[in-house]
């Protein structure tokens, strides 16, 4: 099987992208690895800094190599951890890759904190991959009215130049109208120029796209085309989960046994996810 950076750099080249999906119990775990694994296509797992205090570091880790131990194609990332300290916690744990997101610091405060972190993973196993993030990207993974975007948020591409030159990172997190979360009242929209010239100063990284819920398919395919291979999805299970679970609870408000109501909420999460497979490019390339 290959290793995570060669299946990005694979989909690069290609023209597809692995998907990227956040769980924070083992059961919404379950419902990825199974989509994936019906779907034969690689996938990367993530707890944010919150989602791994919940479910717990080591417990995570323990559960995805589980499924690797299995012959899973799946990987492990530490999503937006925003200090050296948290990123040490997640790689000391033995996650497979992490994303240092140290964006809302200074130019040069985002990138000396990337690079403790690339030296120190490096230094405890070197193949584990990092990723950094560049740009301000606005929200938060829950359903929001209306997110004010501006240019200025945006990547700059010769700072992403200078930031991979001297960061030293495998993959780059670049804004270009994405936010995180879903907004209701205004229509989310890529400027796949300013991607296109982000993909021009650095066309040896392999660039992520994060926020995608919300984001028409349409978008989602263009950016790949354009050379995005790994985009990011949350929001849209959070919903799918929530949503399956209170219909499931109103609908039989007696029932008592976990694994009983909380069938139909994986299900929704696996409907979801093979749909994002599909529309990434991903399915059938293991």
């Amino acid at each position: 099987m290959n290793t995570l950076k060669q299946y990005l750099t694979k989909a690069k080249t290609e023209h597809w992208a692995v998907g990227h999906f956040n769980f924070s119990t083992a059961e919404q775990l379950k419902a990825i690895v199974e989509a994936a694994s019906d779907l034969k296509a690689p996938v990367m797992v993530a707890t944010s800094e919150g989602e791994a205090e919940f479910i717990g570091y080591e417990q995570a880790v323990a559960l995805v190599k589980s499924y690797q131990t299995e012959g899973q194609a799946v990987w492990l990332n530490a999503d937006h951890h925003h200090s050296f300290d948290s990123c040490k916690r997640a790689i000391d744990a033995g996650y497979d890759t992490v994303l240092v997101d140290a964006s809302k610091l200074s130019f040069e405060e985002n990138i000396r904190t990337t690079s403790d972190v690339v030296r120190y993973a490096k230094s405890i196993k070197p193949d584990l991959t990092i990723e950094g993030e560049l740009g301000y990207l606005r929200g938060a993974s829950e359903v929001q009215e209306k997110m004010e975007i501006s240019l200025g948020d945006y990547t700059k591409p010769e700072e992403a130049a200078d930031f991979v030159l001297r960061t030293g990172v495998d993959r780059l997190a670049v804004v270009f109208g994405n936010i995180h979360g879903i907004v209701t009242e205004q229509k989310e929209a890529l400027d796949l120029e300013h991607l296109g010239g982000i993909i021009e100063a650095v066309p040896d990284t392999n660039l992520v796209l994060h926020g995608a819920s919300g984001l028409s398919d349409a978008d989602v395919a263009a950016a790949i085309a354009a050379g995005i291979c790994n985009v990011h999805i949350n929001t849209e299970l959070r919903l799918a989960f929530h949503d399956s679970l209170e219909a499931t609870l109103h609908n039989d408000p007696t029932q008592t046994t976990p694994y009983k109501f909380l069938a139909p909420s994986l299900e929704a999460m696996k409907e979801l996810i093979k749909a994002k497979i599909v529309l990434f490019g991903s399915a059938g390339r293991l």
